[in-house]
């Protein structure tokens, strides 16, 4: 089975057992954790993917590491560890947050810029994600690329709404080069 798949229906099922506990919001943050400790050790994320380590000692490193979270995600983890497939766990924390944002109604959205955007911009483009997503709440994650020379570019979802200076130039540099007075061979 893909990894996808497998990821999935834990975090489906993880999303649904939270919300009935009501403690949704704690595993969600958990989650949150999991995945940015994944991402930014790349030592721990390598340790989980490892056949050779013990899924015993898999189960004990996550226990120190996490001792805080909710017994639910720990839970989670005792089990992914006992069914020997903690290779999963990070698909499993980026997928439930996907199913999270969807279950509150959360649209995600990404906006490239050239520069750091200020507090109006920000609220301008949130409420151009809203405008476009027919949602109320809006994730948004800035990226900052100098390549784009200005403008933006906002991504919700499979739609991209590409208004970079870069765009424009390559535009205009297309129009250029066909020039109509000239016969072509």
């Amino acid at each position: 089975m893909s990894e996808i798949r497998v990821a999935s229906r834990y975090a489906k099922s993880l999303l649904e057992l939270a919300a009935e506990q009501k403690v949704l919001d704690q595993v969600h943050d958990d989650m949150l954790q999991f995945s940015k400790v994944c991402d930014e050790n790349r030592d721990f994320y390598l340790v989980l993917r490892n056949p050779i380590i013990n899924h015993d000692k898999k189960r004990a490193i996550l226990g120190k590491v996490f001792k805080g979270a909710n017994k639910l995600t720990l839970a989670i983890f005792d089990i992914i560890t006992r069914k020997n497939r903690e290779a999963y766990l990070p698909a499993i924390a980026k997928e439930f947050h996907n199913k999270y944002n969807a279950y509150k109604g959360i649209e995600e959205a990404t906006v490239t810029t050239a520069i750091q955007l200020d507090a109006s911009l920000r609220k301008e483009m949130e409420a151009m994600v809203k405008k476009v997503s027919n949602l109320d709440k809006v994730e948004l994650t800035e990226k900052i690329d100098e390549d784009i020379i200005g403008g933006y570019v906002l991504t919700v979802g499979d739609q991209q709404i590409d208004d970079s200076l870069r765009t424009k130039l390559k535009a205009l540099n297309l129009k250029f080069s066909q020039n109509p007075y000239i016969k072509e061979f």
